[in-house]
């Protein structure tokens, strides 16, 4: 299969300051991230708020500068480019925030906000700027006549097919997709997925869906990251995470789905209280003073990603796990 991109062991670390502005230590948003993105497929990336998951895909972006580690897309290393450098890039690597109104300038009406990515990342004359942004925007399913409204005058799943239609018109290979569907009703979420769909098939996208909401990455997903503190901890084919998870977090992640009807996957784990402070991580395993499997030797080695069955997991014991169950 071939990666169009390949991080490896990505780290971005945040200063904690106190007082005179003082630094008290660091915050390991990313502590030695390591996946390849599969060109054409969909990578969902889950987990509990502060894992990590924006971090991951604003660093990959050149919003965040990593500290250490690769990032190889389509062949060529962009970790740490300097912004001029990394322009030509970013038009083949886009983002979708999470909120696309903020990145819409309420000053400006839509087709203006349409036009200026084409006016700083390539040469196209006026004529040609205005043919691409007219077969974009009905490429996401808008009428011409939105190029003349404000942000503020169309609904929050117009707004996210105007943020679609203004990372299209720069032709990109891949789309970093953050929350989606977040604060949209179910009827729009799937009018929105549905046309995430499309728009990969027609435009010949690859993407990484950041999201919270499980059933949407099963849906949508070829395979599954999930992260906890910094790293990934398990990551495979979304069937195989979904029906047998390797992992404590992952299964304590499932366990909360709700369910009606039917039986849970592992009804009887429950995941214990808070993450630790992001500053101060345990020693070992950064999992084990919320599970319940933890032994010694957790506390005093951190697990590698190692292949269990379809998946690669970071525990201790799941390969035990695995052949009990097998």
């Amino acid at each position: 299969m071939n990666a169009i991109l390949q991080v490896r062991d990505l780290q971005r670390h945040f200063p904690i300051r106190g007082a005179f502005n003082r630094q008290l230590g660091w915050i390991r948003a990313l502590d030695g991230v390591s996946f390849d993105l599969i060109q054409g497929e969909i990578l969902g990336l889950v987990g509990e708020s502060g894992c990590g998951k924006s971090t991951l895909g604003k660093t990959i972006m050149g919003i965040h500068r990593p500290d250490a580690g690769a990032i190889h897309f389509e062949g060529i290393n962009i970790a740490g480019l300097e912004p001029r450098a990394h322009r030509s890039v970013r038009r083949h690597l886009q983002y979708a925030y999470q909120d696309p109104g903020a990145s819409l300038d309420p000053r400006w009406k839509i087709g203006r906000s349409l036009h200026e990515p084409l006016i700083i990342h390539t040469n196209l004359s006026t004529a040609e700027r205005e043919v691409r942004v007219r077969e974009i925007l009905r490429a996401v399913g808008l009428p011409e006549g939105h190029l003349d409204l404000y942000p503020h005058e169309i609904s929050g799943g117009q707004q996210r097919r105007v943020g679609l239609a203004r990372i299209l018109t720069l032709q990109p290979r891949v789309v970093i997709l953050d929350e989606p569907t977040s604060g949209l009703d179910v009827s729009v979420q799937a009018t929105v997925l549905t046309l995430f769909r499309e728009l990969r098939a027609a435009f010949n996208l690859t993407y990484m869906l950041i999201s919270h909401d499980l059933a949407v990455v099963r849906m949508m997903c070829q395979r599954v990251a999930v992260m906890y503190l910094g790293k990934i901890v398990e990551i495979g084919p979304t069937a195989d995470i979904f029906e047998r998870p390797r992992h404590p977090y992952t299964q304590s992640l499932l366990a909360a789905i709700p369910q009606i009807g039917g039986k849970r996957i592992t009804r009887d784990f429950w995941l214990k209280g808070e993450p630790p402070d992001p500053g101060k991580l345990p020693s070992g395993c950064r999992f084990r003073t919320r599970c319940p499997r933890a032994e010694a030797l957790c506390a005093e080695t951190e697990p590698e990603l190692r292949l269990i069955g379809a998946q690669h997991a970071a525990c201790h014991f799941a390969e035990l796990d695995s052949l009990r169950s097998a």
